[in-house]
């Protein structure tokens, strides 16, 4: 089954979810902010996405960030997402155990 990690309130989560059921396909979701983003989660996504693709350097909670914090190495990458799961691209579709898409764009579900 299809696992999306998205937040609730992201536009782009939105129309990510709404893509997946236009084409009635079976998906659960996670919800970064609901559901929490656990150490063995972030290394499950991070084992298919490389680190520096999968932190959103766009949003708001990065631009809040001190200088010293943006300047991260592997290990301190992943503690940042780990303090800041809105830190994570989204949303991350999970179509097997090997391959995570990263974000949206009308038209990336169309070959599912």
């Amino acid at each position: 089954m299809l696992t999306l990690y998205m937040i609730d309130n992201c536009d782009t989560c939105r129309k990510a979810r709404k893509a997946l059921d236009e084409k009635s396909l079976l998906f659960k979701t996670h919800d970064l902010r609901k559901d929490g983003l656990s150490a063995p989660l972030l290394e499950h996504i991070l084992h298919r996405v490389p680190l520096v693709e999968a932190i959103n350097k766009r949003s708001k909670t990065w631009r809040e960030l001190s200088d010293e914090e943006k300047d991260f190495d592997a290990n301190s990458g992943r503690q940042l997402l780990l303090k800041h799961p809105t830190l994570l691209k989204r949303p991350l579709l999970e179509l097997d155990d090997d391959t995570i898409l990263v974000g949206y764009k009308d038209g990336d579900y169309d070959k599912l």
